[in-house]
């Protein structure tokens, strides 16, 4: 019997940054399952969306985020229109910045936005490998070992 120096306590833990993660990303979650081919996994031990293995959009884990941020792959130039439109809702962090992607506070979106992000993100990484499984099938050689052809 343990004595009671070394009796077990209930803690009330606060909730982890995963678990805020998890909650935040709900609707995220819901959304992504309705779009073609789209996946849930994880990157960077946090919740995210992927399509053929590939992550397009996943709960921001480096600390120079804001609780409650999303990172959505993108082009460049999307990135810039959106975070020049609204940057009370898009951001960067000097982390981010060499990234194709912008990060989103989840608090400030609009809802109606997400889905177009998701598919921005989704079209984004979706031709990204297209064009790299293109580029090498294009890239084979074949041998002519036979004579003058």
């Amino acid at each position: 019997m343990p004595s009671s120096t070394t009796s077990r306590r209930r803690r009330t833990a606060k909730p982890s940054s995963t678990d805020r993660n998890a909650d935040a990303f709900e609707p995220i979650r819901k959304i992504g399952l309705t779009l073609p081919d789209v996946e849930l996994g994880t990157a960077y031990g946090a919740p995210a969306l992927k399509v053929h293995g590939q992550m397009f959009a996943c709960m921001t884990t480096h600390k120079s985020s804001e609780p409650g941020s999303l990172a959505i792959l993108m082009s460049f130039d999307d990135r810039d229109l959106l975070i020049a439109s609204d940057p009370d809702v898009y951001y960067l962090t000097p982390h981010y910045e060499p990234y194709a992607c912008v990060v989103v506070r989840l608090s400030r979106v609009h809802k109606d936005a997400l889905k177009d992000l998701l598919w921005m993100g989704l079209r984004f990484v979706s031709a990204k490998s297209r064009k790299a499984r293109t580029s090498k099938s294009g890239s084979r050689r074949t041998r002519n070992h036979g004579g003058h052809g």
